[in-house]
């Protein structure tokens, strides 16, 4: 069967495969409560930026070259974001709206561009951009330069371990709960922490920053900040698992207080979807797929140290911690769409936000051994192959425990999955035993039903009233798209 298309057929297959792809890279908003702000509003957006450009263009005072410059870089990116909203898809997410995220994308494109146009720099140039941008970084010094980093550490008291817990600590913390939230995976999690304390032993003779006392390295880090993080993350994913979804319309909700709610749940998941990364059938592509994408998380990690310890500028800066925001605002869209393209097998390519995201990651690399030939001539050859050999192993170790985890337990919990979700639904269909076999989230089988729970709008319960399925259950195929 086939599909007229133009000036050639189009296959079922590739009709299935393209408008897969798509609900995967651009994820439609369903269930549209104010319509307002999901209408295409495209002549007035082109009226507002019309008129926004003469009147900057001729009110402004012009006399300052370098306020020239400056105000001209800030509106190439605002309008760079107008097209975004307009021309980018939307991603896998939709909340709080598709708006949002198409700008996330728009400024990743940006920062990727400017990542090429650093490439064609010398270091001097780069440092003179970075002190356009700031000329306060003429005076910066690196904390490797003032600091002394792994001394005297059987001196172990109260005091200096207490000292150890500032707000860079709460971010460690914090930033492993992101984390958490975003990977859904006590077993990729701690291998990314384990093989995070493995990496900076392995480039300590690069960054000096990286060496630690056993007893920071291993209690306060793995154990208490990352531990910490990654229980609190996992708690939140498991809490967003059972509870069950159904977004009401404003025009349901007749109080105020109702309608404030429903505004503020606006900015939670629409749905949460159950995460497998790995199981006793995946394919030797998956687990390759796996050991990449660790590879390229750590690479991320280290493009952070290497950027500030090269270019100078220290973590207090708003260079660091605003790229790490933007860092971890894309990843959350890029590690959606990783994982659909290792776990879905009708996926065939990866989104366009993961795509974008490996380039900056090794842009950023590049860009670092470029401008820090002095620095990675020192680089210890064989500590980076034992690097690689020991990510490679403790990967291995990885998947092998969650296998063993699936085989042990894995059907239980399927069982259970299924049991909890069909008290929620109400079937019109029989589901039969071949049905159950393949619960939940794995989504290698095409056609797997997971029964999608109609959620609960928790705003005002009063104003909506839970809908029966008509026909059948709804579909899920694992990616958060019903």
């Amino acid at each position: 069967m086939a599909v007229a298309g133009g000036s050639r057929t189009i296959s079922k297959d590739d009709a299935e495969y393209r408008l897969h792809f798509r609900m995967i890279n651009e994820q439609q908003v369903e269930d549209i409560t104010i319509d307002f702000f999901y209408k295409p509003h495209t002549i007035t957006l082109l009226t507002f930026t019309i008129v926004s450009v003469m009147y900057f263009a001729f009110t402004r005072d012009d006399s300052s070259p370098e306020d020239n410059i400056w105000k001209g870089v800030l509106s190439v990116v605002f309008f760079f974001l107008i097209v975004s909203v307009l021309a980018f898809p939307n991603g896998p997410f939709t909340r709080p709206h598709p708006a949002i995220w198409r700008m996330v994308f728009g400024l990743s494109v940006l920062y990727f561009l400017f990542l090429v146009f650093l490439l064609f720099l010398n270091f001097e140039q780069v440092k003179s951009v970075m002190y356009w941008l700031d000329p306060n970084l003429r005076y910066a010094t690196r904390e490797a330069d003032i600091m002394e980093y792994a001394i005297n550490c059987h001196d172990i008291s109260w005091e200096r371990i207490l000292s150890h817990f500032d707000i860079f600590a709460f971010g460690h913390f914090w930033g492993w709960a992101m984390k958490a939230l975003l990977i859904r995976s006590y077993g990729l999690c701690w291998t990314i922490s384990i093989t995070w304390e493995l990496t900076e032993l392995f480039f300590m003779h690069l960054l000096p920053n990286f060496a630690e006392c056993w007893w920071d390295q291993v209690i306060l880090d793995i154990l208490l900040c990352n531990g910490g993080g990654i229980w609190l993350g996992m708690v939140v994913c498991r809490f967003l698992e059972i509870r069950t979804y159904h977004w009401g319309s404003f025009k349901t909700i007749h109080s105020t207080s109702g309608k404030l709610k429903r505004a503020v749940l606006q900015f939670t998941p629409a749905s949460w979807t159950y995460v497998r990364w790995f199981d006793p059938k995946s394919s030797v592509q998956r687990v390759a797929g796996i050991y990449l994408f660790l590879i390229i998380w750590q690479l991320t990690e280290l493009n952070t140290f290497f950027l500030k310890h090269i270019f100078v500028f220290q973590a207090s800066h708003a260079l660091s911690y605003g790229r790490i925001l933007f860092i971890g605002v894309i990843t959350a869209p890029t590690v959606r769409q990783y994982y659909a393209y290792l776990t879905d097998s009708q996926c065939k390519r990866v989104g366009t936000q993961c795509w974008v995201f490996g380039a900056i990651s090794f842009l950023e690399a590049i860009v670092c051994i470029k401008s820090g030939q002095d620095l990675f001539s020192k680089t210890v050859g064989l500590y980076v192959i034992l690097w690689l050999v020991c990510m490679a192993f403790i990967t291995f170790l990885c998947l092998a425990g969650m296998v063993w985890y699936a085989e042990h337990t894995g059907q239980r919990e399927k069982l259970f999955f299924v049991f909890q979700t069909l008290s929620e639904c109400e079937y019109e269909e029989p589901v039969n035993s071949a049905d159950i076999s393949r619960l939940p989230g794995d989504t290698q089988a095409k056609g797997d039903r997971n029964c999608e729970v109609s959620d609960v709008n928790r705003a005002d319960k009063s104003a909506t009233k839970r809908k029966r399925p008509s026909g059948k259950c709804r579909m899920s195929n694992g990616l958060g798209r019903k």
